[in-house]
């Protein structure tokens, strides 16, 4: 038998926290003892655990330390980082140790030092620059030989407590979000959800952050183009992830009166509407750009038109279905990541994004999550339960999912956070419609 003292401290009963640990043990098929336990007496004290972990061997003692590690259980007696030298160009060193998402710190000639960049599924990689150690996490595609990285789990501790913010949380955010404190809010009131979102936002930008949106295609196809346009016009949308389908349908709209075909106008399948998304697309590579189709005129009015006119960075990354693709849109997926991870941060390694809101996008909702530390809010909405639940599944902790349709709460968003511009918007959208719409009953050709 094996045997190790663990020691974890925060809010680790109203977290979860002390509960995720002890499950995991005997999950494991291993034991424990709780040597210490100081509950803390009032809402802000923290609490204070002692336990010893005992497993048949040290193999599945290991194992065991490293899971309940991501929950902020460490070593009693504090050691150093044990190091290897990476040998093979985009491979960790055997025994890596795989981060999480959460602040994390390794302890390296006794002290600790915090790790930049807090990304899941990455390694960390230590530097030496004239005698200071830094730590940072890196991709696995990103390693080359001779890289310093952490292996195992000794010298590393996980701060997984949620209800204390992280020194780049915008101030208010974490209070924002105590009613929505179930990983999926589905049949709490809408406006009250709505209006935690809107709070978030307006903290966020109060911090001089940026709310970053990772939008779908349905965002078009639910009718949400004006309300968007609205909060970009607002200040609401700083950064924008999202793949050839948002874009690709939002121009379609802003050129032809339809999505997918359909008029959005008249709610009913045009003459050649099948068509019109490649129609838009094809004006747009002959621009050059998204930005060039603006300032040529061929995009007149949108989303993207919005992004270009107010300066909203878009990421856009492609997918093997995709239509053309748009120009713009970045074709090797390795460069994509590293865009959007870039995005994220500003030169001195701290969160430039202080909110972030999915929207009717599983794949680049969950590409987000991976990447985002997790003091960032995150929200996803969308009318499926799957995609939902998923960001909490795939490790991001501070994902919160509202199960409803898009276009209403978008509007409704639009409505608390901009509701001037939301009224010009749809006011201009319907003189745009209905120039669609009369277009197609006149039977003119696209």
């Amino acid at each position: 038998m094996r045997s190790e003292t663990v020691h974890m401290s925060g809010h680790l009963i109203d977290s979860g926290q002390l509960q995720l640990v002890l499950d995991t043990i005997i999950e494991h098929g291993a034991d424990y003892e709780i040597a210490d336990f100081d509950v803390g007496k009032r809402h802000d004290d923290e609490s204070r655990v002692v336990l010893s972990v005992t497993a048949a061997t040290a193999e599945k003692l290991a194992d065991i330390l490293a899971s309940i590690g991501d929950f902020g259980a460490a070593p009693l007696v504090d050691t150093d980082a044990k190091v290897a030298r990476a040998d093979l160009d985009g491979c960790f060193p055997t025994g890596f140790y795989s981060t999480t998402n959460l602040p994390t710190q390794v302890r390296v000639a006794g002290r600790w030092v915090d790790v930049a960049r807090p990304e899941m599924d990455c390694g960390i990689v230590l530097r030496e620059v004239d005698g200071t150690v830094t730590a940072r996490t890196r991709p696995v595609g990103d390693v080359r030989v001779g890289d310093r990285l952490v292996v195992g789990y000794q010298g590393v501790r996980v701060r997984p407590d949620r209800s204390i913010p992280s020194p780049g949380q915008p101030r208010g955010v974490g209070e924002t979000f105590g009613f929505m404190t179930s990983d999926v809010s589905s049949e709490k009131p809408q406006g009250l959800l709505v209006q935690g979102v809107a709070d978030g936002m307006r903290a966020c930008r109060d911090a001089n952050k940026e709310v970053l949106w990772v939008a779908g295609p349905a965002l078009v196809h639910t009718g949400s183009i004006a309300p968007m346009v609205a909060l970009i016009r607002a200040g609401y949308v700083n950064v924008v992830f999202a793949g050839n389908a948002l874009p690709t349908h939002d121009i379609e709209s802003a050129m032809y009166g339809t999505s997918l075909g359909v008029s959005q106008a008249l709610g009913v399948p045009t003459e050649h509407g099948h068509s019109h998304h490649i129609r838009a697309v094809n004006a747009v590579r002959r621009a050059g750009s998204i930005a060039a189709a603006v300032e040529d005129g061929v995009v007149t009015s949108g989303i993207m038109h919005a992004c270009v006119k107010h300066g909203v960075d878009v990421v856009l990354a492609a997918s093997p279905r995709d239509d053309g693709p748009l120009p713009d849109v970045i074709l090797d997926m390795m460069v994509a990541q590293a865009r959007m991870r870039e995005r994220l941060w500003d030169a001195e390694d701290r969160p430039r994004v202080g909110f972030c809101l999915v929207v009717a996008t599983m794949l680049h909702g969950i590409a987000t999550g991976n990447m985002l530390p997790a003091e960032v809010p995150l929200v996803c909405v969308d009318i499926n339960l799957a995609t939902v639940t998923k960001l909490a599944d795939r490790g991001s902790a501070q994902a919160t999912g509202v199960v409803t349709d898009v276009g209403l709460f978008v509007k409704e968003l639009a409505e608390e956070l901009a509701p001037t511009e939301l009224a010009e918007e749809l006011q201009r959208s319907r003189e745009v419609a209905q120039m669609h719409a009369a277009t197609y009953r006149e039977g003119r050709p696209d």
